[in-house]
């Protein structure tokens, strides 16, 4: 490719994103080709089966099987096929052969991101990644370029359309979670097999990814503290509503003293007040701490053909650009080196409800253990009793996460206390 030539594109994968992908390529090649300053050329499309059924915009002649031998002779290798093997092999071929690499493969990233970034850097050519987290909301590009000269502090967000749909059916019509991820199938939100979305992993991977981008520092999913959604109960949700709260899948990513950051995702209460309570449906939404900027938030789609579609086009125009004028995107930041911390490094606030003897002298023993741990109490309020049992809901106020899960057991190994019906993290607040 020269400066007067096309800039030969490659795509991996022709699933519901890929379609979409290859329908703007074929359908808008005259404005994007005004947008690069050379016309994109998809020269092949990768898939599995060449004979399955597909969508009458994708071009039967560009589909292969032969994957290495399609990358080898791309520009930019667009990648949304998903899955570690074979895609990182073919990554790394592209990368090799002097190919710019576009992919949304978050499992990818946030298993084995650095390999990818070191072959980049290596090779000089471009690793853009936007569609890998929140669809097509516009992140990885403001944390990787536009606070670049700022100092982040904590990233929050719901990054994880699937359970955030399901936790807002459980709050706004009262379900089940079984019945809100049943309806969240139905509708397409959710896939045959959730376990990825409901368990957490997706959310985790995308979280690896922003807390390697915001903190300058290498972070795998395997750092990532993470608990899904499928101990959340109907009653959990409705109690939620009557504190002032909503329950929400989070990511979490923040520093943790002068070298180390912990990076957790789990489900927590949300005060109604802050922005992410407001996040309805399938969306989603990232609250970004810095010190200059101070409080910022990203809203929009998180999922769905189009909507991630449209954030691969936006890095593809942009590789393709630096192509054609020369140039290259910007590279792994990891100056920071910050260590990953363990979640019981964490400062945050628990809510507890504990089921106990209804009768004098509990709450002072319940309360004795709280002090014992160092862990002070912000509320507590009595949610149900009935002569024999009675449930406590307790508040705390902020406190390591060690010490408050230590609280708990103990609690729990109180004479007194019946059972400890939940535990919530309080986020946001």
């Amino acid at each position: 490719m020269t400066a007067s030539g096309p800039v030969r594109v490659a795509l991996l994968g022709c699933g519901v994103v890929g379609t979409e992908v290859a329908r703007l390529l074929l359908t808008d090649g005259a404005e994007l080709a005004a947008r690069v300053g050379a016309p994109l050329e998809l020269v092949g499309i990768a898939v599995r089966d060449v004979t399955a059924p597909r969508d009458p915009v994708v071009d039967r002649a560009l589909l292969t099987d032969d994957a290495s031998a399609l990358v080898r002779r791309a520009d930019v290798v667009v990648e949304v096929m998903g899955g570690i093997e074979p895609t990182r092999s073919l990554l790394l071929e592209a990368i090799a052969s002097g190919a710019s690499v576009v992919t949304a493969n978050k499992a990818l990233l946030g298993q084995d991101g650095p390999t990818l970034y070191a072959a980049a850097d290596e090779a000089g050519v471009d690793l853009y990644l936007e569609a890998a987290v929140a669809g097509a909301i516009p992140l990885v590009r403001p944390l990787r370029e536009s606070l670049v000269g700022d100092r982040v502090t904590r990233v929050l967000g719901i990054v994880n359309g699937t359970t955030n749909y399901v936790l807002d059916q459980m709050a706004t019509h009262g379900l089940e979670l079984q019945d809100a991820l049943a309806q969240a199938q139905e509708l397409g939100y959710a896939e045959a097999d959730p376990t990825a979305d409901v368990e957490g992993h997706d959310a985790a991977a995308k979280a690896a990814i922003v807390a390697s981008l915001a903190f300058h520092t290498r972070v795998s999913v395997d750092d990532v503290h993470c608990v899904g959604i499928m101990g959340v109960t109907a009653d959990d949700v409705a109690l939620a509503a009557e504190t002032g709260h909503v329950v929400k899948l989070l990511a979490i990513a923040e520093r943790a003293g002068a070298d180390g950051v912990v990076v957790r995702v789990h489900p927590a209460l949300v005060s109604l007040g802050h922005p992410l309570a407001s996040v309805r449906g399938a969306y989603n939404a990232v609250f970004v701490e810095a010190e200059a900027a101070g409080e910022l938030m990203f809203y929009g789609r998180g999922a769905g053909g189009a909507p991630t579609a449209s954030a691969v086009l936006g890095d593809l125009v942009t590789v393709a650009r630096h192509r054609v004028l020369g140039g290259k995107g910007p590279v792994e930041s990891r100056h920071a080196d910050l260590r990953p911390r363990p979640v019981g490094e964490a400062v945050t606030r628990y809510q507890v409800q504990v089921r106990v003897d209804d009768r004098p002298g509990v709450l002072a023993q319940a309360a004795r253990v709280f002090a014992d741990h160092d862990v002070s109490i912000e509320t507590v309020r009595q949610a149900r009793a009935d002569g024999e049992q009675a449930d406590l809901l307790v508040v705390t106020h902020a406190a390591p996460d060690a010490a408050l899960a230590s609280t708990v057991a103990a609690l729990a190994d109180l004479p007194v206390v019946r059972a400890v019906v939940s535990v919530l993290r309080v986020e946001g607040a």
